[in-house]
């Protein structure tokens, strides 16, 4: 089938080749799909103008689209690292291990700010361009899905952005909070301005609300978000904004089209990777691939949080199958150094159980939560639980959640929700070279300080921490 569209208006084509000369250098510098580039006779005049240019644009999986932000991870408390070992990070990872007030030097390349906002311009790109070609003779569902795409990935750089970059999410005060500055063109000369927090939030869910009308139930590739997807990614937004009955709707609607568990008495707890490589090997449970984007924890000076790495039963295979028996991290869905960022069935069962839990609906919750033990333990070891007390249903599922979603980019923002509620509060406790380190609950360190250059650049408001 030939996908090419008609070229772009020629009204919009000198902006357009400004706005992608900086895309080129971008896609150079990132290993941008090379078929794309080699194509294209002129480089200094790139244009995309069919529907595999943009898709191209979004397949940069391994380096821009599909990866998400790491600094939450070196913070949130789940891992310790040796002084021998801190020592030897730059000086940006031990402010962030130590929860320093001053993150950056000024050598820093912000590196999870500005790669969201690089992943949020090339789906504006794409975005745009879309909008001036003509789909007379179209593939149709081609057009719509890689659409659905590029509002996902906005959705979910603008997603994550928020978790770091803002302060946690509550309704009562969203809409006289900062949020994040939500660029919506792919206009590199236009000023970022940061809008409300409940700004950010209605851009997030509109965009994957669009996105899920417009994509196929399931993406060709793991790198690609189909329905499945983007109903997943709403339930975790809707999590983090404690609206539990629509994190519940989706949830259940994303396990309609994903539900398959992997059993882990299938893999060798002996192995230093035991998880199959998702993308050539394949993975039943997993729904969208990211890497969380840094080996930090993959280091021999690195081992899991004491009370963490406790509290998994001997007979739960997650402690052998997610740490050596020193309690170093091994990986998990990556089967690699770097942990795993997307999103995955088992984290739907989770959600679903939290909110099942919230309404005092122990049956439900701790179905959800017995479908994903059976699956971790050790086959005949496992006693499910019946539990009927509505608080101790809900601190159970709090502390599964933890074991098993334990390096994937997620904790902080649980941190971030959590410690709102006395009930779960936690200080974060850490010590290095005999100075002992603390966060409080609901510090103000749980939000990241904006780069300085975009600061001056942009005039934009600055985060008190």
């Amino acid at each position: 089938m030939n996908n090419r569209l008609t070229q772009l208006k020629p009204g919009r084509l000198i902006a357009w080749r400004g706005y992608l000369s900086i895309l080129l250098l971008s896609c150079i510098s990132y290993s941008c799909q090379k078929d794309f580039l080699d194509t294209v006779p002129d480089k200094g005049l790139l244009v995309p103008e069919k529907l595999d240019d943009f898709q191209a644009l979004l397949d940069n999986s391994s380096e821009v689209m599909n990866v998400v932000p790491f600094y939450n991870t070196i913070s949130d408390g789940d891992f310790v690292m040796s002084d021998e070992g801190l020592d030897g990070q730059l000086p940006q990872y031990r402010n962030l291990y130590t929860w320093a007030s001053d993150i950056y030097d000024v050598t820093t390349v912000v590196d999870d700010w500005y790669r969201p906002y690089k992943q949020v311009f090339y789906a504006n790109v794409v975005l745009d361009g879309l909008k001036e070609l003509n789909t007379d003779g179209a593939d149709v569902q081609r057009y719509q899905a890689i659409k659905g795409s590029a509002l996902y990935y906005r959705a979910l750089a603008f997603y994550n952005l928020a978790q770091e970059f803002a302060q946690p999410y509550d309704a009562a005060t969203a809409d006289k909070t900062p949020g994040i500055p939500v660029r919506l063109e792919s206009d590199v000369n236009i000023k970022s301005v940061r809008g409300t927090l409940a700004n950010t939030y209605t851009r997030i869910v509109d965009d994957l609300q669009e996105a899920e009308t417009l994509l196929p139930d399931k993406g060709v590739a793991l790198t690609r978000p189909g329905k499945s997807a983007a109903r997943a990614l709403l339930a975790r937004v809707y999590q983090a904004m404690e609206n539990y009955e629509q994190a519940a709707k989706f949830a259940t609607s994303a396990l309609e089209l994903a539900h398959e568990l992997v059993d882990y008495n299938d893999l060798d707890t002996a192995a230093a990777r035991p998880f199959p490589i998702p993308l050539t090997d394949g993975n039943p449970e997993m729904i969208y691939y990211s890497r969380v984007n840094t080996a930090f924890l993959n280091q021999l000076t690195v081992t899991a949080e004491p009370a963490l790495y406790n509290s998994y039963d001997d007979n739960d295979l997650r402690k052998r199958l997610y740490f050596t028996e020193g309690g170093n991290y091994k990986g998990t869905y990556l089967a690699s150094a770097y942990p795993f960022g997307g999103l995955a069935v088992d984290e739907l069962y989770l959600i679903r159980a939290e909110c099942s839990a919230r309404k005092n609906d122990a049956d439900n919750a701790l179905a959800d939560i017995n479908t994903v033990l059976i699956k971790r333990w050790k086959t005949g070891t496992y006693v499910p639980y019946t539990v009927t007390d509505p608080a101790a249903v809900l601190q159970i599922v709090l502390n599964e959640q933890r074991k098993e979603l334990v390096a994937r980019g997620l904790r902080w923002t649980y941190l971030r929700r959590l410690n709102k509620d006395s009930r779960f509060a936690v200080a974060l406790t850490r010590s290095y070279k005999g100075s002992k380190f603390t966060l409080p609950a609901n510090d103000l360190k749980y939000t990241f300080a904006v780069p300085d250059d975009e600061i001056s650049g942009s005039g934009i408001e600055q985060n008190k921490r």
